[in-house]
């Protein structure tokens, strides 16, 4: 008799790990994206505000989706309810997904608002870019991080109580 080499509990765990991935893994990459544009162009701001919103709706929300149902599988298959990795899990995607949709999300939404008007006008087109990068970066001199909810910006004010961030423009 042959013993298949995957068992369904190991495709699960795959797919629950790819869905971890999928849904947190491009946040890393937001700071040099937002430190690029603020300093190349601050006029993509607004672009990348919807672009964020997008994937918050579009990526991170199905992927905890996921990440869940594959969690409650592999918690219910192996008895591992009782666990602390497991309960741990559970409240963080709770929190997360809650998080996502009641303050990220909104915030996305409102920094694209905000920044749009700005870059409309064409007698406050410089200032309004230099504004505009001002909120991108941190202050210049903060002496230490503050504790956010995206990990984009606590590595953006952590690298600027390393070194102070020159100016955009």
């Amino acid at each position: 008799m042959l013993v298949p080499a995957v068992t369904g509990y190991d495709v699960v765990m795959a797919v629950h790990i790819m869905a971890v991935v999928i849904a947190f893994g491009w946040t890393f990459s937001l700071p040099v994206v937002y430190a690029v544009a603020a300093k190349r162009d601050p006029r993509s701001l607004p672009v990348l505000h919807r672009i964020e919103l997008l994937i918050f709706r579009y990526v991170l929300n199905p992927s905890l989706l996921v990440v869940l149902g594959a969690g409650i599988f592999l918690a219910s298959d192996g008895h591992h309810w009782k666990e602390f990795f497991v309960q741990w899990g559970l409240a963080a995607v709770i929190v997360i997904g809650g998080l996502v949709g009641a303050v990220l999300m909104p915030a996305s939404r409102g920094a694209e608002e905000s920044v749009t008007p700005d870059l409309a006008s064409p007698e406050l087109a410089r200032s309004a870019l230099r504004s505009a990068a001002a909120r991108c970066l941190p202050p210049r001199r903060r002496y230490h991080p503050v504790v956010t909810l995206r990990p984009w910006t606590a590595a953006i004010e952590l690298r600027s109580w390393v070194r102070p961030v020159r100016s955009a423009l």
